[in-house]
């Protein structure tokens, strides 16, 4: 690993860990050159690609930078954490490789998106769905807060305590 601070490619690892729940290995290295230390991170690289297949029929790369950017519009001056964002980007599209070959419809990006955010934050979910659901009316909106109101929140991860 070449040295971020003198370039040199001469270092030992001092240190290795899990890191994002175990998706990736955190190494904490020290240049053997110039003695100051840095960390890299070391995770498996995605060689197959999706594509995701809009509601016009057009498909387009999967990029996780999207469903960022969703949450971000949707969460605006929430009080939800840089992390528990990332986190939420990073489980979408952990499942969306695990569960689709080649193709995830954006209507399913949505609907998980959707999930995640009504289990974070219930102001949030309506912003959320405001934009991505086919809300007609206002009263398709208020009927929407309404049952948000008044049904508890779904655990996307949660399994169901009687499922046989």
């Amino acid at each position: 690993m070449i040295c971020p601070f003198c370039k040199a490619d001469d270092d030992s690892v001092i240190d290795s860990r899990e890191a994002d729940g175990g998706a990736a290995v955190r190494r904490r290295r020290e240049c053997n050159k110039c003695g100051r230390r840095f960390t890299t991170y070391e995770r498996v690289e995605r060689t197959e690609r999706l594509a995701v297949v809009k509601r016009d029929g057009s498909r387009v790369p999967f990029n996780a930078d999207n469903i960022m950017r969703g949450i971000l519009a949707a969460c605006g001056k929430r009080p939800i954490s840089a992390e528990a964002k990332e986190e939420m980007v990073r489980q979408i599209e952990d499942g969306c490789y695990r569960d689709f070959e080649k193709e995830v419809p954006s209507v399913e990006i949505g609907r998980r998106v959707a999930g995640r955010l009504r289990a974070l934050d219930d102001i949030a979910y309506i912003r959320f769905a405001s934009e991505h659901e086919d809300f007609r009316t206002i009263e398709d909106i208020a009927a929407e807060v309404k049952a948000v109101q008044e049904s508890p929140k779904d655990l996307p991860d949660q399994r169901r305590l009687f499922e046989g």
